[in-house]
Formats: C-alpha cells, structure tokens, sequence
C-alpha cells in the first residue's frame, strides 16, 4: 500500500503554511518509564502488579493544545519497560466502540485508532509510527523524513517481533447497547526501534526518548443498524475527524517530531525525579530552531531562494540574543545554530530539518 502523492504534497504544504505564524513554545509532556523484572503478558487486560503500579499520562488533549475544546471521552497512556520491550498501554473511553478494517498496512486512521510515534535518537528522521483499531489491526511504517520533507515512507516496514492485544469493555460493532472502553496493549521489541540508528538496544538509566500518541476519532450516527460516519449536508464529505494526543502539537500535523512528549527512562531509583532545570530552555531552544528552519523553506518556496539571514526571515530579535542564534545558508542549503545560555548546550537544523545536539 502506497500513500498518493497528492496527500504528501498536501501535508508538506500545511506544514510550512502553519510556519510562517511567530514562534510560539509548547511545552511537551513528560513520562517516568520504569524499568520491569519480568515480562507483560500481553492480552489487553493490564492488570499485573507492573501496569497496576505504573502511572497514567495526563488526559490526551486536542492536536492543536489547550486552547481547543477539550476532547469530549478521555483517552490516558502508561508505559514500561524490559531488556526485550518498550510497552504501552491505553485506556479509551467510548461509548460506542466500532472497527472495520481488518488488512494489516491499511490506513488504520479510516477507522477509530490510536496511534504510537518513536523518535528514538531525537532527530525527527528515522522514526517510527504505529496505529490500531479495536480489531487489533495493525498499520506499521518507518519514516526516513518527515511528510514536509517528502519522505521516503516504507509502508512494507514492520515490528519484528511486536506484540499487540485489545481487550474490549462492552460490545464491538453493536450500537443497541453503550460500551464503556477498549483497552490497548502494545509490547514493541527493541531490536526494531534500534534500527532507526540509536547507538544501542536498551536505554541507560535517564536517558530520554522522544514519544507520543494520538487517537483518531470520527464523528458517527447509527444507520440501518451500523455505525457510519457523520456527514457535511452541505458538501457531502465525512465530517473531519478528532485528533486528541498525549503531547500537544500545535498544529494538525502529528509529523512534527520537534514537538513530540518526552519520555525519561529509570532503572535504579525508585524515587527518581524528573528534573527541569535546564530542560525548558533548552526544549524552547529546540522549538525555535526548527522554527526557523520552517521559516526558511515557507520564505524559499515563495521567493525561490533562502534568505540570507534571521533578520530577513523577521526572527524575533529577543530570542536571537537569548539563544545566540546564527544560520549559514548556501546557495541550496543552510545550518542554523542556537546555544541555551544555561546550560551551553547547543541545537543546530539543516536544510531538511534534521536536529543535531552539539
């Protein structure tokens, strides 16, 4: 299964149009992930001692943050992990739970989901994405790039190895009676997510890893006995879908891994703490970098050129000298480059958006 050409295009111009508004930090949602001495039977139900002890995330909120409507169900994360797994679990409260599609590598999304997003090194390349509906279908992809970038997507790319399980509180694809929630259970070998070039197979004590979730939700009405989406009386098209996530993004556009949660890894302490100190300003340093990153290519396809400088792309001139920033820019390429005064950490983008930490 291939995704049409025309549906890259749309999403890599929705992605740069959004740019071209000012910078605005977000700040991302974090999770303690404890490591565990045994292994998840995964069957959806969740309840072993490790998931009864785990904590949930906050509440998914709406894709583009709080200033939306908050979604009307609710839908919370936990996770764990082993020396042969990362493990999730879900809670999606649904009062009417329905699924169709039943051949793995659809485009799961069609139906009610939810939606796992690796970035395992932190670079917004080579990441993974995962969905699921309540039929325990699958869709499994790898991505080079981003869709704004142009991919390439592998479709044909999938877990070895990955254990997933629904276990459903009430009935599936019956809407004379009201459900309670479906429950998602996924244990994703490490041996794949090292494939996106991650230094090694199991996190070390502390180390992080960026991460988020979504889930899809349609609006629906019951017709001739079956749930069918809502239409528009006017134009005929199915009402657009809810997009609820773990992290906020900002913007409809999950493919935004500068703006995913982050996910801290403890194997030693069982009162480890997550610390902050340095970690907001260097999260903001992060935001603005791929901002102006975003800036360049939105100013490129307009005028057919980069500009020649952060004045040129109207960079607030606060955080130039916050975070010392400087670009390079070549004729078909650039660099930009940001130091977080606290810590002397520094970001830098390329021309394809790829973060580098220095």
């Amino acid at each position: 299964m291939k995704l049409k050409i025309s549906h890259i295009i749309l999403l890599i111009m929705i992605s740069f149009n959004v740019s071209a508004q000012e910078f605005k930090f977000i700040e991302p949602e974090t999770y303690l992930c404890n490591k565990i001495d045994r292994p998840i039977n995964v069957d959806g139900k969740l309840d072993e001692e490790e998931w009864l002890l785990a904590k949930w995330t906050n509440l998914f909120i709406d894709i583009e943050g709080d200033e939306k409507a908050k979604p009307y169900l609710d839908t919370k994360a936990k996770m764990l992990y082993d020396n042969e797994y990362f493990y999730f679990a879900f809670k999606i409260d649904e009062p009417h739970i329905w699924a169709n599609l039943t051949k793995r590598d659809t485009i799961i999304f069609f139906d009610n989901d939810i939606e796992i997003f690796i970035d395992a090194d932190g670079s917004t390349h080579d990441y993974l994405e995962l969905e699921l509906n309540a039929l325990n279908t699958i869709w499994d992809l790898y991505l080079a790039k981003p869709y704004r970038e142009g991919g390439p997507i592998l479709n044909d790319w999938d877990y070895k190895g990955i254990e997933t399980a629904v276990y459903i509180d009430g009935t599936l694809n019956d809407p004379r009676d009201e459900d309670k929630a479906w429950y998602v259970e996924v244990a994703l070998p490490w041996s794949s997510i090292v494939a996106t070039k991650r230094p090694h197979t199991i996190p070390i004590n502390g180390e992080t890893m960026r991460v988020n979730f979504s889930r899809v939700q349609w609006e629906t009405e019951v017709v001739d006995g079956k749930y069918v989406k809502k239409k528009n009386t006017e134009t005929g098209n199915n009402l657009p879908e809810n997009n609820w996530v773990w992290s906020p993004i900002g913007a409809i556009d999950m493919h935004r891994p500068e703006m995913w949660g982050v996910v801290v890894f403890n194997d030693v302490d069982t009162n480890f703490e997550i610390k902050h100190s340095n970690s907001i300003s260097q999260e903001e340093l992060r935001q603005v970098v791929s901002h102006i990153y975003k800036k360049q290519k939105k100013y490129n396809y307009r005028n057919g050129r980069y500009a020649d400088n952060l004045e040129e792309l109207r960079i607030n001139n606060f955080l130039i000298r916050k975070y010392n920033l400087r670009m390079s820019v070549l004729n078909y390429s650039f660099e930009i480059v940001g130091t977080d005064p606290n810590s002397r950490v520094s970001w830098m983008s390329n021309t394809e958006g790829k973060l580098k930490k220095l």
